[in-house]
């Protein structure tokens, strides 16, 4: 706990611990990167990003006290940071919001450039059966800081549906852009061109249904699926 006394008056002592334990989760988190590309998401692999870190195994335990699930969650929210610092710095107002984004989902990706194989081994643990809630959770929160920044200001229906669009094309790119070998990943940016017109495309249709008579009302709404993940970050 914050020590009183060394807290400013008026400053919220709770909002500081906050930031000193994402402060320590960064630090671990960048130190083990790097072996993560061989040993893979291992406890072994966050202690020895600690050690590189200078915190004590103790320190590196209680900031990630429910495990590697934990640090890949952390792994997530702070390529989230990362992008969002990048696109403040962005004429975004001057941009269509296509190509607002479309600049969040490339962003993104050329933040986790540097650790492509963290990210290729994080993919295979959140496939697995016991971190199987985890991945849609961390997808929902990319995507909504996403529409987020691209200025997106929809409460109705359009919140969820513009979403679940962005989630499919964040997946689909992604996976894309872990298997991309072309210079400075030209492949992927056009995969993600195209797969951002197909979104276009799909809103349209969808804004001509719901013109038409609300046909969307006989299909499954997309809220309750998506409710549920929209939980606090780690």
């Amino acid at each position: 706990m914050t020590d009183a006394a060394a807290t400013p008056e008026g400053a919220d002592p709770f909002a500081t611990d906050a930031e000193e334990l994402v402060a320590r989760r960064d630090a671990i988190l960048l130190g083990m990167l790097p072996d993560v590309a061989f040993d893979g998401w291992t406890r072994t692999a966050m202690l020895r990003g600690a050690e590189m870190a200078a915190f004590e195994r103790e320190e590196a335990l209680a900031a990630f006290p429910n495990g590697i699930p934990q640090v890949i969650e952390h792994f997530s929210n702070w390529a989230d940071r990362q992008m969002l610092e990048r696109l403040a710095e962005a004429d975004l107002e001057s941009m269509k919001v296509r190509d607002r984004v479309t600049l969040a989902v490339r962003t993104r990706l050329e933040v986790l450039a540097p650790y492509k194989e963290a990210v290729r081994r994080s993919v295979a643990v959140l496939a697995m059966p016991q971190t199987a809630g985890l991945g849609p959770r961390i997808l929902y929160r990319t995507v909504d800081a996403m529409w987020h920044a691209a200025g997106d200001t929809a409460t109705d229906y359009n919140f969820y549906t513009k979403r679940a669009l962005l989630a499919g094309v964040q997946t689909s790119t992604t996976l894309y852009w872990l298997e991309d070998r072309s210079e400075g990943n030209e492949r992927t940016w056009e995969f993600l061109d195209r797969r951002i017109a197909d979104v276009m495309r799909i809103g349209r249709g969808i804004g001509q249904l719901k013109d038409a008579g609300g046909l969307l009302e006989r299909f499954p709404s997309p809220v309750r699926f998506m409710r549920h993940l929209r939980r606090p970050t780690s």
